[in-house]
């Protein structure tokens, strides 16, 4: 294996985002009338529920079922369009910044970048775009001829799915996972963290920080800074405490 083929592998939801990505893109294309009243309370509704009570596969499927529904015969280019124009100042309002920093020094040490998330690729591309990532892995609505159809053409990328796909990636880019990163707040990517060497649990639910501190994995908790990142002082203060972090969890994992 060549030396420095190490990645780092970001959940999104939660993880760099507070809350459900898909919902903040169903709002905006709500206001461009691709979905009803009755779609943006149930995308709204599910974004709480995600809040209070962490991810559950069967709301995934009853939120990839709806948005497949909704987006059927929709242009893709039109969607991409929609996207650029509102993700630039959301993400900048709605990263968490400490998870940023540990992004950033990943790339500073020359690893790469992958996002991967249930979210729409639509949805992973534009963030990983917006953050200089390596690429993205999302769930991918099936097209013809340019328009979305009310199919999916990959599995929804969550749970195992997700880890199967970073080891897919691994095997193209030669990445060494047992010397990789995985960070992510959920139990359900209990099988990508336990598919590299140095997983992470970023503002985790209550059953990963359990499993983390069973494991000795490290832990970080960004979710009581984000309203406070809008002002420099602030902002520096959060940078900083994922700096210190990250340095410290890359570190530790580097002298082993």
């Amino acid at each position: 294996m060549p030396p420095g083929r190490f990645a780092a592998f970001f959940d999104i939801d939660q993880t760099l985002v507070r809350g459900a990505s898909s919902y903040h893109l169903a709002r905006e294309l709500y206001r461009r009338g691709f979905f009803t009243p009755a779609d943006l309370a149930f995308a709204f509704r599910e974004s709480v529920l995600y809040l209070v009570r962490g991810e559950d596969p069967r709301r995934i499927r009853r939120v990839v079922e709806r948005a497949i529904q909704a987006m059927a015969g929709h242009s893709v280019a039109e969607v991409m369009a929609i996207g650029v124009d509102f993700a630039r100042d959301l993400y900048d309002e709605r990263l968490f910044a400490g998870t940023t920093h540990i992004l950033k020094q990943h790339q500073a040490l020359g690893h790469e970048v992958w996002l991967l998330s249930t979210s729409p690729q639509e949805v992973t591309d534009l963030l990983a775009a917006h953050l200089g990532a390596t690429g993205s892995l999302g769930t991918q609505l099936a097209r013809e001829d340019g328009y979305y159809r009310a199919e999916l053409s990959t599995p929804v990328m969550h749970g195992q799915v997700k880890a199967d796909a970073a080891c897919a990636l691994a095997r193209q880019r030669g990445l060494d996972l047992s010397r990789s990163w995985a960070y992510s707040d959920s139990k359900s990517d209990l099988p990508l963290l336990s598919a590299v060497g140095h997983p992470c649990a970023v503002n985790p639910d209550s059953a990963l920080r359990a499993h983390a501190r069973a494991n000795d994995w490290p832990i970080a908790d960004f979710r009581g800074t984000l309203r406070l990142v809008h002002t420099p002082k602030a902002r520096r203060s959060a940078y900083l405490a994922g700096g210190l972090w990250a340095a410290t969890a890359i570190l530790r994992h580097l002298r082993r």
